[in-house]
C-alpha cells in the first residue's frame, strides 16, 4: 500500500529495466505501459512523467506509447505530451481495470495503423477528496456515465477524467480531463464539454460524514438483520493511512457495542503474540498506534484469541476476483469488556479491507454482525455495500484526510481550490 516516496534506487533500478529493454529491443513497434499515475518519488514530484520522457527519448517521436491509468492518477503535462494515448479507469471501486487495458489496447492498434490523434487535457480546478470521488454516487455516476457515448462521436476515440489523489503534495495534484480523436475540434469541443460538467457539478462533490461515536451509536440502533458498515476512512492504507489508529476501536468499546468486527488493524508484533500463544490464549497487550501518528495511543486490554491464520486467502469480491492473498500471520482477538463484544483482525501488512473474504478466512460471518467497521474509503463498497444495512464514513485519527483544508501543501500550484467552493491555495 502507499505509504511515502519511491526512493530513488527503486525508480532508477525498475527505470532501468524498462528503458534497457527498449534499446536492446532490434525492433519496437510500439510501448503500452499500464501506470498508476500518482507516483512521487524520493527526487520527481511526477514519476510516471519523467519515466515517460525517458521512453520517448528512447522510442522517438514516430513510435506509438499509450499508457493506461488509475482512476486517482494526478495526471500531468509531461505524461500527455510524451505519450500518445491514455485510457484512465472509469470505476471507484474500480471494477474496470481489464477494460481499460482494452481500450488501451484498441487506441494502441489505431496508432499502430499509421493513425494519428490529437490530444486535449484540462484540468480542474478545484480539489476533492476520495470519500468524493466514488461512481456509485453523484456527481461521479453521471460524469463517467456519459464518457462511452462521448467516445463513440464521430471523430472522437476516447475521453476520460481522472479524479486525482489528493494525498500527494505535488504542483500537479488534482483532477483531469483528457481526450483523444482524429477531429482537433470534435476533440477540443468534447474536452471543454466535460470540463464544463464537472465545474457545474462542483457543489456535489460532498459527502456525510460521522464523528466515530455518532456512527457507533447510530449503527447500535440497527434494527434490521443486516449489519451497519462503518468506513473508517482517514486510516485507509491504500490513502496512505497507517491502519493502525484506535479511534474507531475505542469508540466501538466505549459505547458498548455488540456483535461488531473491525478490520484490518495492522500490528504485526501482536499478531505474532497471538500464534505464538494460540488459540483460546488470553493476551494482555497494548494494539495498534505502534507506527507513531500524532496523537493517537494504542488501545490497552486483555483480548481472547478466538482465531489465527497466515493471511494467504482467495478474494471473492469483484474487485480482485480469485486473486490469492498472502498478507502474513493474521488473528481474531476478541476484547474481553463486559459491557461490549467487540473483535478486532489484526493483520501483519497495511492491506484495506475491500473483501469479505479478508473477514471470513478468520471463521467469522460479517453478515452475522450488527456493525462491520473497516479500515478502506470505497473499494470496500464493491463487497460489503450489498450485505450493509447503510454505510457510514466515520471521520477518526488518520493520515488520509477527508477534509483537503487540513492538508498542508507545500507543492500544489497556486489558485487551487482545496475543496469544491472551498479557499484556494
Amino acid at each position: 500500500e502507499p505509504s511515502s516516496y519511491v526512493t530513488r534506487d527503486a525508480f532508477e533500478r525498475v527505470a532501468d529495466i524498462i528503458c534497457s529493454g527498449l534499446r536492446a529491443g532490434a525492433s519496437v513497434e510500439a510501448v503500452y505501459l499500464d501506470l498508476h499515475g500518482a507516483m512521487v518519488t524520493e527526487h520527481y514530484q511526477d514519476g510516471e512523467g519523467e519515466l515517460l520522457r525517458r521512453v520517448r527519448e528512447i522510442v522517438g517521436p514516430a513510435i506509438p506509447v499509450v499508457i493506461s491509468l488509475d482512476l486517482h492518477a494526478n495526471v500531468t503535462e509531461d505524461m500527455v505530451e510524451h505519450s500518445d494515448a491514455m485510457t484512465i479507469y472509469r470505476t471507484y471501486p474500480h471494477l474496470d481495470m481489464a477494460a481499460t487495458g482494452v481500450r488501451a489496447f484498441e487506441l494502441l492498434e489505431f496508432l499502430i495503423a499509421g493513425h494519428k490523434l490529437h490530444k486535449a487535457m484540462r484540468k480542474i480546478p478545484f480539489l476533492f477528496p476520495l470519500t468524493s470521488q466514488c461512481t456509485d454516487f453523484e456527481p461521479c455516476r453521471s460524469l463517467y456515465g456519459a464518457l462511452d457515448a462521448m467516445s463513440l462521436r464521430p471523430g472522437m476515440s476516447d475521453i476520460d477524467f481522472a479524479t486525482g489523489f489528493p494525498p500527494a503534495d505535488i504542483a500537479e495534484c488534482g483532477a483531469a480531463v483528457v481526450a483523444y480523436g482524429v477531429d482537433m475540434e470534435t476533440v477540443e469541443a468534447a474536452a471543454d464539454e466535460l470540463y464544463q460538467r464537472v465545474l457545474d457539478a462542483e457543489a456535489d462533490f460532498t459527502f456525510e460524514m460521522f464523528s466515530a461515536d455518532d456512527a457507533v451509536l447510530r449503527a447500535m440502533d440497527n434494527d434490521s438483520d443486516k449489519p451497519v458498515v462503518l468506513a473508517d476512512a482517514q486510516d485507509n492504507p491504500g490513502a496512505g493511512g497507517t491502519s493502525d489508529t484506535t479511534g474507531v476501536l475505542e469508540s466501538l468499546v466505549r459505547n458498548g457495542a455488540r456483535q461488531a468486527v473491525l478490520a484490518i488493524l495492522y500490528d504485526p508484533e501482536v499478531a505474532d503474540m497471538a500464534h505464538a500463544a494460540g488459540v483460546d490464549a488470553i493476551l494482555e497487550v497494548e494494539l495498534g498506534a505502534k507506527s507513531g501518528f500524532p496523537g493517537v495511543g494504542p488501545f490497552r486490554g486483555k483480548f481472547a484469541v478466538e482465531a489465527l491464520g497466515d493471511g494467504r486467502f482467495v478474494f471473492t469480491g469483484a474487485m480482485n476476483l480469485n486473486s490469492h492473498a498472502e498478507l502474513g500471520n493474521m488473528a481474531l482477538l476478541r476484547v474481553i469488556d463486559d459491557d461490549s463484544e467487540v473483535r478486532v483482525v489484526v493483520g501483519s501488512a497495511r492491506s484495506q479491507c475491500l473483501d469479505l473474504a479478508m473477514i471470513r478466512h478468520l471463521g467469522i460471518e460479517p453478515t452475522e454482525q450488527k456493525i462491520v467497521a473497516v479500515k478502506s474509503t470505497v473499494h470496500f463498497r464493491a463487497d460489503f455495500d450489498p450485505i450493509a444495512a447503510e454505510t457510514l464514513v466515520v471521520i477518526s485519527p488518520g493520515a488520509n484526510h477527508c477534509k483537503l483544508t487540513e492538508m498542508e501543501y507545500q507543492n500544489l500550484r497556486a489558485g487551487v481550490r482545496l475543496e469544491p467552493l472551498g479557499p484556494v491555495h
